[in-house]
């Protein structure tokens, strides 16, 4: 502890580089999604509707885990005539002979449907648009554990920039008189819109 207020001024500036275009990022998102219904949304939507040959079915039919993961072939033929790739890691479900698999990612909704017995596929992807990419970022949505660790070591960046800011203040409070007001103003304000409006 002694070391953090000693070197409180390093922590502040090293802490502040470290995270300084990350708070404008999460700033930013911050009021986009505060104001996601303000905002058009222009969704780009892809369909594609098939219909499997017989012999795929069969073969999908066959395998032992065919309610989980979206068999090679069936992969193979959505790659080749649709340009479309499904990363064999995804797994589905399988519910009274139909396969449904979801696939969202961040700023990005998408699943296949396949039915087992007509072999009647449909897939849909529908893209959001890069506001609600970031967004989803902000939020942690449909991301991967990278990124969540990314937000955890960020967040206790930010919270070092914090209490060493609020460190440096109070040591230089006896020289700027209005520190406490404002840090006061910073305190009720929040307080006093949560107990009137939000209580």
């Amino acid at each position: 502890m002694k070391l953090f207020l000693g070197n409180a001024r390093q922590w502040h500036w090293i802490s502040a580089a470290i995270c300084s275009i990350g708070m404008l990022f999460f700033s930013w998102t911050g009021i986009t999604l505060n104001h996601a219904g303000d905002i058009p949304a222009n969704s780009d939507i892809t369909t594609i509707e098939a219909n499997l040959s017989e012999s795929i079915l069969q073969h999908w039919r066959s395998l032992d885990e065919n309610g989980h993961i979206l068999p090679e072939n069936v992969r193979q033929y959505l790659k080749s005539k649709y340009d479309l790739y499904i990363p064999a890691t995804i797994a589905g479900e399988l519910n009274d002979g139909e396969f449904y698999l979801a696939m969202p990612k961040p700023g990005v909704d998408a699943w296949l449907s396949v039915d087992l017995e007509s072999g009647e596929l449909i897939y849909e992807r529908t893209d959001r648009g890069w506001i609600s990419f970031f967004n989803d970022l902000h939020k942690g949505r449909y991301t991967n554990e990278a990124w969540r660790w990314f937000i955890d070591i960020f967040a206790v960046i930010c919270i070092i920039f914090c209490l060493s800011g609020l460190w440096l203040l109070y040591k230089q409070s006896t020289f700027r008189l209005s520190t406490w007001p404002i840090i006061s103003l910073g305190v009720l304000l929040p307080l006093i819109i949560i107990l009137t409006s939000l209580h």
